[in-house]
């Protein structure tokens, strides 16, 4: 199951009152979430990820499980030195 059709099926459509209320304070968890995603698809424990980018199986953890906010140079790091890809932002006003 994919974000958003987790999304879908427990807080409804976008526009949805429990949807929006989710939306706003989604962010720091949204990132773990996609950190972890990606981890796993590329077959790596949050050791050998820790290990890669220099860093520890708890500190990565604990970003991933949104208990530690995340500096976006060490982000960028664990995504293009630990996972070999790519960092997009966008912002929308």
């Amino acid at each position: 199951m994919s974000l958003e059709q987790f999304k879908d099926k427990h807080y409804g459509k976008k526009g949805a009152t429990k949807r929006s209320k989710l939306e706003a304070g989604f962010v720091d968890f949204k990132i773990g979430f996609l950190l972890q995603e990606a981890r796993v698809k590329k077959g790596l424990t949050q050791e050998a990820l820790a290990l890669k980018v220099g860093t520890t199986k708890s500190y990565i953890s604990k970003i991933e499980n949104d208990v530690k906010e995340v500096r976006l140079s060490t982000l960028k790091k664990i995504v293009e030195s630990g996972l070999g890809g790519n960092l997009e932002l966008s912002i929308q006003v």
